[in-house]
């Protein structure tokens, strides 16, 4: 059976967090509970992330970070969060994305172990 504690590691980013290629990747932590959600968005072409940037109460404890995908028509529920320790990594490509129009995280599902996954292509944020 899958492990549904996520992945990714600190040693593909370089000074300042930025992913030291385009193909670095993390896979989202807690989408057990979201496999119909995940079901319901396969058909989806377009797939980006809609990550809010924790409060400082959120900062304060250690709160995780839900996300949502963005399909161009609409908001999906929460399919997963952000794998503990990787979330300054997300905090940092959203700081990236600020300013430029197509502002998200690119992601996708795969099947692994028989359960869907949310990819997220932090890369491409570069």
């Amino acid at each position: 059976m899958a492990s549904d504690t996520g992945s990714g590691k600190l040693a593909d980013y370089n000074y300042g967090l930025v992913p030291r290629n385009k193909k670095v990747t993390i896979v989202l932590a807690g989408s057990d509970p979201y496999q119909q959600e995940l079901s319901d968005l396969m058909a989806e072409e377009t797939l980006q992330t809609f990550i809010n940037s924790r409060t400082i109460e959120e900062e304060r404890t250690d709160a995780p970070m839900p996300v949502r995908f963005f399909t161009g028509r609409r908001m999906s529920g929460v399919v997963g969060f952000v794998p503990n320790g990787l979330e300054p990594v997300i905090a940092e490509a959203l700081t990236r994305l600020e300013g430029r129009s197509d502002n998200r995280i690119p992601g996708s599902i795969t099947k692994k172990g028989g359960k869907l996954r949310v990819v997220l292509n932090i890369g491409e944020t570069r």
